[in-house]
């Protein structure tokens, strides 16, 4: 299952580079913690990073029973689908909000193609 765990260094990968902007966010706009309001900038950048956080188990867990249930590349490449849309979005969101939505729907996609993978997975054994 090496290509699930790379795929999950990849997620973790993402969630780090949106704490790494909400944090440049922070700094730049002179936010103090535990303040979670701001200009504009610096509010994109925390919701980003914050609804990044709130899908990593929607990714996570079908990631693994996938891999362990359809098989490795197939959980690793709904992983990696993840990782781009979350990419979309985050870029997306910081530019305006309302660009936001194909990323989402593509990162919610992987998700239930992962969640979809498990069921198949176990419907075949």
């Amino acid at each position: 299952m090496i290509l699930s765990a790379w795929a999950t260094l990849a997620v973790l990968g993402v969630y780090f580079w949106t704490w790494a902007n909400a944090a440049r966010a922070r700094a730049r706009y002179d936010v103090p913690a535990p303040s979670m309001d701001g200009p504009e900038g610096f509010l994109r950048s925390q919701r980003v990073q914050m609804n990044t956080l709130e899908q990593l188990p929607l990714v996570l867990v079908p990631l693994w029973l996938c891999a362990l249930y359809l098989g490795d590349p197939w959980a690793a490449a709904g992983g990696m689908l993840w990782c781009a849309s979350r990419v979309l979005y985050a870029l997306g969101y910081y530019r305006d909000p309302a660009k936001r939505e194909a990323g989402f729907v593509l990162g919610m996609l992987a998700c239930a193609a992962l969640i979809g993978g498990t069921v198949l997975g176990l419907v075949l054994r």
